[in-house]
């Protein structure tokens, strides 16, 4: 056969063409769970980013609200109205609307909280699994001390001492403060882990090979081994982002969250409270409905990509 007429080489497959003929996609694909959990997380999440567009009313908009539409009910309830779906609050505010514009700031206390515990986490379990020795000891003595006290307990602490210290801060400072106060108990879980996935990875061939070859130890850590304890890492923070909203919500509950000029699910729900047993259970039944979507979906989320990402329940 000549070489006009040969068989050029295929080329290789490219990312999504591989993904979506891996393991991974077909786990998904055959899990009810898992789709019918995706779909309600990118609903919520979708509405909380893009709630300036979505949602009918700007709840927070002091010049459009109506306090003679205040404690409407919902719209099949004797009184309600179509102009607002799911009731309004004492306030005239839209419940709906609220709804979208308190979780945005619920999900993005949770994810920013989240990065944060996981760089610090990850680093440290890094550092203390490579190292071992002295270091090793003092970062794993350091997460004994964390873990004994209480996650919500040490982010009011926090929190409440933020506060205290800076009556009068800008609205993105008591942001920071409440996302690390949120940040402080939850990067024990990724250094513990990661350092477990690390004494196992820094006696394989390919660390020694780095090693014999001269590169450099900070390198083979970050270049080589990272990559290689990353899947269980992913899937921790899939599941600690529903419990970091959660804490979130915890706190703006007790009034020690996000300003009351911003207000996330957690306060919403509590200024319901105050309405529920004079029968306006609206008020708060539904922020506490959003809340119970958004955990429990990432986090059926995170159980399927924890069995998906598990070769020995393949």
């Amino acid at each position: 056969m000549s070489a006009s007429t040969a068989t050029p080489p295929a080329a290789p497959a490219g990312f999504w063409t591989r993904f979506f003929d891996g393991d991974v996609w077909y786990s998904f694909r055959t899990s009810p769970v898992a789709i019918a959990a995706a779909v309600i997380a990118f609903v919520c999440i979708f509405c909380a980013l893009f709630a300036e567009w979505v949602a009918p009313h700007n709840p927070f908009d002091l010049a459009t609200l109506e306090l003679s539409d205040a404690r409407l009910p919902p719209v099949w309830q004797e009184g309600g109205s179509f102009k607002y779906l799911l009731g309004t609050d004492d306030q005239g505010r839209c419940i709906l609307s609220a709804l979208m514009f308190g979780s945005r700031i619920s999900l993005l206390v949770g994810f920013a909280s989240v990065v944060v515990s996981m760089v610090v986490g990850v680093a440290l379990g890094l550092l203390a699994g490579f190292a071992g020795g002295k270091v090793d000891a003092f970062i794993m003595r350091v997460c004994d001390v964390m873990l004994s006290f209480p996650a919500i307990l040490i982010a009011l602490l926090i929190d409440g001492v933020g506060r205290a210290m800076f009556p009068n801060a800008h609205e993105t400072l008591a942001f920071g403060v409440l996302i690390i106060a949120i940040s402080l108990t939850g990067w024990v879980q990724y250094a513990r882990t990661v350092r477990g996935s690390t004494l196992v990875e820094r006696n394989k061939e390919y660390v020694q090979a780095a090693r014999v070859i001269g590169v450099s130890p900070l390198r083979i850590m970050f270049r080589h081994v990272l990559p290689n304890v990353m899947g269980p890492v992913l899937v921790l923070a899939t599941i600690q982002i529903p419990q970091a909203v959660l804490i979130e919500a915890t706190l703006s509950f007790l009034g020690v969250g996000v300003p009351p000029t911003s207000p996330s699910l957690g306060t919403l729900i509590r200024v319901g409270n105050d309405f529920l047993f004079s029968g306006e259970w609206w008020i708060t039944i539904f922020p506490g409905v959003m809340l119970v979507l958004i955990a429990l979906s990432v986090n059926l989320l995170g159980d399927w990509l924890r069995d998906a990402l598990n070769p020995r329940l393949r």
